[in-house]
């Protein structure tokens, strides 16, 4: 591979990283609120309110998943603390 294919990959990765994270949901959340702000705006209808509602969905969401009850499972063997 050369020079200069490995800095389009590495620029690539960079971004892909950067925006999609470790929570892949909220850059989708992301998408679908900038396509609603644009489907709304295309239709002449005032469209400033739904990103920031689509945003605060997409937290809550994204909380609840991440504190939400962890399922039962089996206990790990070994000595209780």
């Amino acid at each position: 591979m050369s020079t200069a294919w490995r800095l389009v990959r590495a620029f690539g990765l960079f971004w892909w990283d950067f925006i999609v994270g470790d929570d892949y949901t909220m850059a989708i959340a992301v998408v679908v609120g900038l396509g609603a702000v644009a489907a709304l705006h295309a239709v002449k209808v005032t469209s400033w309110w739904s990103l920031p509602v689509i945003w605060a969905v997409a937290v809550a969401w994204s909380l609840r998943r991440a504190t939400g009850p962890k399922p039962a499972g089996p206990e790990p063997a070994g000595p209780k603390p």
